[in-house]
C-alpha cells in the first residue's frame, strides 16, 4: 500500500505491490494504469487519497473475509487493492510530487495493513478455526513483523546503515502468507487437503521473522560497536593532534626566549 518509495521521497523498500508483481508485470500494469491515474488527477483526487483507499480495501479484505474462513475471496480483494500501490505512485510521478509526508504515510499504512492481514488470520483461528496454537502463531507473525520493521527504522534513526538482508522481510512475509491463504481457500470449492498450506505458511513466516529479527539486532549491535570504536579513534586522533600542537607551541616559545 502507498506510493512506491522512489516517487514519495524515501529510500526504496519492498511494498506489497512490489512483492506480488515482478518488475516486468509492474512495468506493464504501470502503462495500463497511467490513463486511469491521469483521470484521477484531473478529477482532483490526490495520491494520498488513493493510498488511504487502498489500505482500507486491504483492511476490509482481511478483516471481513479472513475471520469467516473465506480465504480465497479475502485474498482476491486484497490483491485487487494492491494495484493502488501502482496507481498512487503513478499519480505522484505525473505530478512530480515527493514529500516526507508521503513517505511517512506509506510506512505507517503499510504497518496497519500488515496488522490487519495477520489479525484476520488470528481471528479465524481464535473463532471458528478453533486452533489456539495457530492463533498464537498468527499474533506472533503480526508482532514480529512490526518489530522487524521497527529495528531497521530505529537503527537508521541513530545513524546506522542496518546493512542486512533478512531471511524473511516484509515482501516475503506477505507473499508467503497471501499465496498460501488464497490456495487454502480453494478447499471451499472442493479441493481436498489444500487447507494445510496456510498453517504451514504461518509457521514458516513466524520462524523466518524470528531469524530476521535476530539478524537485524546482531547487525545493529555490530554496527553500533564499530561506530563507537571509530568515534573513539577519531577523538583520540584529535586529542593527539591537540597535544602535538601544544608541544610545538611550547617549543616555539622556548626557542624565542
Amino acid at each position: 500500500m502507498g506510493q512506491p518509495a522512489a516517487s514519495r521521497g524515501r529510500t526504496a523498500t519492498p511494498t506489497l505491490g512490489k512483492a506480488m508483481l515482478n518488475k516486468y508485470a509492474r512495468a506493464f500494469f504501470t502503462r495500463v494504469l497511467t490513463p486511469f491515474a491521469a483521470f484521477l488527477i484531473r478529477r482532483g483526487v490526490s495520491p494520498d487519497t488513493v493510498t488511504l483507499l487502498g489500505t482500507a480495501g486491504v483492511i476490509a479484505g482481511a478483516l471481513v473475509f479472513y475471520p469467516r474462513g473465506e480465504f480465497f475471496w479475502g485474498t482476491i480483494v486484497i490483491t485487487l487493492f494492491v494495484f493502488s500501490d501502482l496507481v498512487d505512485g503513478n499519480m505522484a510521478r505525473q505530478l512530480g510530487r515527493t514529500s516526507r509526508w508521503g513517505a511517512f504515510l506509506d510506512s505507517t499504512l503499510d504497518r496497519v495493513a500488515d496488522g490487519a492481514i495477520f489479525g484476520g488470520f488470528a481471528l479465524w483461528y481464535a473463532g471458528h478455526g478453533d486452533d489456539n496454537a495457530l492463533c498464537a502463531v498468527s499474533i506472533f507473525c503480526l508482532a514480529s513483523g512490526q518489530v522487524v520493521s521497527y529495528t531497521k527504522a530505529r537503527g537508521e534513526s541513530i545513524g546506522l546503515p542496518v546493512a542486512v538482508n533478512g531471511l524473511v522481510e516484509r515482501a516475503e512475509r506477505l507473499v508467503i502468507s497471501l499465496v498460501a491463504a488464497g490456495l487454502s481457500g480453494l478447499h471451499a470449492f472442493g479441493v481436498p487437503g489444500i487447507q494445510v498450506l496456510l498453517p504451514i505458511a504461518l509457521w514458516i513466516v513466524a520462524v523466518g521473522s524470528l531469524v530476521t529479527l535476530i539478524q537485524r539486532v546482531v547487525t545493529v549491535r555490530r554496527e553500533s560497536a564499530e561506530a563507537e570504536q571509530a568515534a573513539a579513534a577519531d577523538a583520540a586522533d584529535v586529542a593527539e593532534r591537540a597535544d602535538e600542537a601544544r608541544d610545538s607551541g611550547a617549543r616555539g616559545s622556548e626557542a624565542a626566549t
